[in-house]
């Protein structure tokens, strides 16, 4: 995974419409293979060459929420960072990502309430030039106060 980026917290006071973070990492077969241990998602088409090459896919793809937990990851290590309560996440998923993909995850600030220390971000993940998955995520963030 790409940290190029000291995990931690922005408190609600210093967050800014348009603020991004993002990760990047690349998806091995271990963390297929790890995600369907821990979610108990065997689904073929993640783990069995054989059976995936008969899909719409013609090859295995990853476990479209595997690439949405580094969404999570950097929601919860960078933006808004330690601290954040996840509120709603809706996620569109619109490409597989394969063993050997670097997905991109990205998180961005569209609207702060400050009143009630929510914040809308906009989610996305991508592989190249191409978006896989795109969402909003609303959020508690942190506060000093």
């Amino acid at each position: 995974m790409a940290n190029d980026f000291t995990p931690g917290t922005i408190y609600l006071e210093d967050l800014e419409i348009g603020m991004s973070r993002s990760l990047s990492k690349v998806i091995t077969d271990k963390d297929i293979e790890m995600f369907a241990e821990v979610s108990t998602d065997h689904n073929p088409v993640h783990l069995d060459a054989d059976y995936a090459a008969k899909t719409m896919f013609k090859g295995r793809i990853a476990h479209g929420m595997l690439s949405a937990g580094l969404i999570s990851a950097v929601i919860g290590e960078q933006l808004p960072g330690h601290g954040t309560i996840y509120l709603g996440q809706s996620l569109k998923f619109l490409a597989p990502v394969r063993p050997g993909d670097e997905v991109v995850a990205e998180v961005k600030v569209v609207a702060i309430d400050h009143a009630r220390r929510r914040v809308t971000l906009e989610t996305t993940c991508s592989v190249g030039d191409t978006t896989v998955i795109k969402g909003e995520a609303l959020v508690l963030a942190p506060s000093r106060n």
